[in-house]
């Protein structure tokens, strides 16, 4: 049986009964303000901090000072010195897109990975790396040969995907189909802000409870609180709104 990689959130890993499958890829798509990337810094800072297991964050739309504050912001108030000492690599906008070819900034990224040992890895985000493709069927090809290049290196990876639209099945890429798992990050507005939710819609080689389920983002990050029944996705106004 495969091991599994705990996510770091609360919540989370129950409806994944544990965790992700060790060096698997896993889409995480959501529209602009739903957490995915709170969601990425939470599952290497976790990955430091309570297993021992090194983290990099690759980010096309950042910059390394962003992503730090974005840690602060939610309590990883050590998140920098993790940085700091190599246990989180960052390799921010200004390194992935100074040359502006598709070879170049996946060179810088295989040199990290391939260099020395990694366990997790966070591409924030997906959307911003597709822009190197010229057509679908190039995209198919490197999306590809890069899940299968990051499972060679033994890395277990998230891919950040924004979407455009508030529910997520009205929008299916062929990234959706090219992924060992996809998990939705969902926003819905309400009189006193916005409600999130998960959903956890696929996990090969894995048991997952497939409803959706409310969830907050505050000091610690995200919490999904996995046994909340009866709720509404379209007015919590009780719940807390960040």
């Amino acid at each position: 049986m495969s091991e599994l990689v705990s996510t770091g959130v609360e919540g989370l890993d129950s409806i994944l009964t544990g965790g992700i499958t060790e060096q698997s890829t896993v889409l995480v798509s959501g529209n602009p303000g739903t957490g995915k990337s709170i969601f990425g810094i939470q599952f290497l800072y976790t990955g430091v901090t309570d297993h021992d297991e090194r983290g990099v964050y690759v980010s096309f739309e950042e910059d390394e000072a962003d992503i730090r504050a974005a840690a602060e912001s939610v309590g990883f108030d050590d998140f920098g010195e993790l940085v700091d000492e190599d246990q989180i690599v960052v390799l921010d906008k200004r390194q992935m897109l100074r040359e502006t070819d598709f070879s170049t900034a996946v060179d810088k990224l295989l040199d990290t990975v391939e260099g020395e040992k990694f366990d997790r890895l966070v591409l924030d985000s997906l959307s911003m790396f597709q822009l190197f493709f010229e057509d679908e069927q190039e995209k198919r090809t490197y999306l590809l040969k890069f899940s299968d290049i990051l499972k060679a290196n033994g890395l277990t990876s998230l891919l950040i995907n924004e979407q455009g639209a508030v529910f997520p099945d009205t929008e299916v890429g062929l990234e959706n189909f090219l992924t060992d798992g996809n998990i939705y990050f969902i926003q819905t507005p309400t009189d006193s802000g916005v409600n999130r939710y998960v959903w956890v819609a696929k996990m090969r080689k894995q048991d997952i409870d497939t409803d959706i389920f409310p969830m907050d983002i505050g000091q610690g990050g995200i919490t999904v609180h996995e046994r909340a029944g009866g709720f509404s996705m379209m007015s919590r106004s009780d719940e807390p709104s960040f």
